[in-house]
């Protein structure tokens, strides 16, 4: 695996963008120049994330969403190489 995080990628497993090998490396978000803990998807090119709504949950049991436009900058926590 390359040091580049995806372009695009969620921790909804039912999402086309869900990476599992990607987000056990641990992702850091860099959003606006703050970092971010909250991020649920992301997309760098169109240069958006979806942060969660507080605790509320929509009907299925997800977090309800909101979609924040802006700078992304994601990165990798672990190094490529390390199986910590």
């Amino acid at each position: 695996m390359t040091d580049t995080p995806p372009d695009r990628l969620s921790n909804d497993p039912s999402s086309p963008f869900y990476d599992a090998e990607a987000l056990t490396r641990g992702i850091g978000i860099r959003f606006k120049g703050n970092e971010r803990r909250d991020v649920e998807e992301y997309c760098v090119s169109e240069g958006w994330v979806r942060v969660a709504l507080g605790k509320k949950m929509d009907r299925y049991g997800r977090p309800l969403t909101i979609k924040l436009s802006g700078p992304v900058e994601p990165r990798f926590e672990t190094p490529a190489g390390d199986d910590a």
